[in-house]
Parts: C-alpha cells; structure tokens; sequence
C-alpha cells in the first residue's frame, strides 16, 4: 500500500472496505457458512498444507487463561479455539459467539464429544449483548476480513475487563508486495481446489474472488496494531508467520478504563 494511502484513517478506510462487501457480509455469507460449516475444519487442514493445527496451536500458546476466569470467542466458528482453551485451563467459563447456526451447531456437537461446556449465542457480533467490563479474556480469530473490524474491536474493548486482554489471529495483507501477490494466487488456487474436493455449494463457489478481495483491502499485522491504538488498546504486541500471512495480536484496555 502507497504511504499516501496508510494516511488515510481508519474509519474512512472501514467506510470503503463497507461499501465494497456489504452486499456480501449481509446477504451472501450466512448461505455461504451453512455449506461450508460441515467441512470447515477439513478444508483448512487442507488449504494450510497441514499447518493448520500448528497455527492454532501457536495462537493458543500466546493467550494467557486463568482457572475461573470468563473468556468471550467471538466469530467462534466451530468451537476449536474455546476446546482447545478449555483442554489447556479446564477452569474457565468459555463463552462462544457466532452468527452462523450450522457452524455453532457444528462446534457444540465437537465440545460436547469432549464432555466439554460452551455457552453459545447466535448473533450478530458489532453489538455484543453482554454487558461492559464483563470478560477477563475476549478472542476473535479468521473471521475480521469479513466484519466492521473497528466497530467490533470497540465492542470487545467495551465488554472486557480494565487490565483485561484481547487476542486476535487472522490471515493479513502481507506487506511485502511479491508475498502478497503470490499469496493470493496460492488462495486462489487453494479455494477452487477445497470447493471442488467437498463439493461446494453454489454460495461458496460464488464468493471465491470475494475472499480474495476482502483479503487486498484489508490490513498489514503494523496497520491492525495501529487500529487497536486507535479504539484505545494499549500494550499491544503482534506476531506474524510465513512473511506476514498470518498474525497474532495481544492488546489490553486499559486498567483505568
């Protein structure tokens, strides 16, 4: 992205990433998710080379859990993050928000599999319905390309605890312009393969490109930093994986919020 255009504030650049997808993120995704919620986990395993457990792996180690303490999935999908979070400090009360049922359906069958318990909501995550200073830890993974990611990011801060943390893993625009390019030929390559393999349904077929583009518009692991600063998060650290492909971020509201 040119320096002229990292000047450009976030919420102009959210209003445009809004315009471009709306049509998609309301009416077209939900259909999408229904489909792919019975292959979702497989087809990641797959489009990742096998990497993809190593990556939530990776982003479960960074978080940081205490026994008893409330933690808020949000964008849960399937529920892997919050078992994964209950396998590693069974104590905690794990709260799971999605808007998409068959995911959520799929994600409670596979905690309850593991004699595991995860309160759901169904819903749409720009307006959490809990109240403010609720949770001790908050997660969001793999799903921010396709939200108002400004508007969620000051939900989560709003219902989490002052001193409370924030950890978000997701696919990032590679700020590298030939890793970048050659990211998304991979992807391309990677969705038309997974959607022939598990045999998608036309609303996946349709909203290929769409992946593709939500990815180009979307943000560097420095940007996604710079937004954090700007709904008010401080202590904010990132990592990131094959040249900026994936990221990991840990944000804290602050303690005299």
């Amino acid at each position: 992205m040119a320096n002229g255009e990292r000047a450009i504030p976030f919420s102009a650049r959210e209003e445009n990433r809004e315009e471009q997808f709306k049509q998609v993120w309301v009416e077209e995704l939900d259909d999408v998710f229904a489909d792919v919620a019975r292959y979702y986990d497989r087809a990641n395993h797959v489009a990742s080379l096998g990497l993809w457990n190593w990556f939530r792996n990776r982003f479960i180690a960074s978080i940081d859990v205490q026994s008893g303490q409330k933690v808020l999935d949000v964008c849960a999908g399937t529920n892997a993050i919050g078992i994964a979070l209950l396998d590693k400090q069974p104590g905690l009360q794990v709260h799971a928000m999605d808007r998409s049922k068959a995911m959520q359906a799929v994600g409670q069958k596979s905690a309850r599999k593991r004699g595991m318990h995860i309160d759901s909501t169904i819903g749409d995550v720009h307006v959490l319905p809990f109240p403010d200073n609720h949770f001790d830890v908050i997660t969001l993974q793999y799903a921010s390309r396709h939200l108002r990611i400004m508007d969620v990011c000051q939900e989560i801060r709003r219902v989490l605890k002052p001193g409370g943390h924030f950890y978000h893993c997701d696919m990032l625009r590679p700020a590298n312009k030939f890793v970048e390019q050659s990211y998304y030929a991979y992807l391309r390559f990677c969705l038309n393969f997974t959607a022939l393999v598990f045999r998608s349904s036309s609303s996946a077929h349709g909203c290929k490109e769409y992946f593709i583009s939500a990815l180009r518009m979307f943000y560097s692991a420095d940007e996604f930093s710079d937004l954090l600063r700007d709904v008010e998060f401080e202590d904010i650290s990132s990592r990131t994986l094959l040249s900026g492909m994936i990221g990991y971020h840990k944000a804290m509201k602050p303690r005299d919020a």
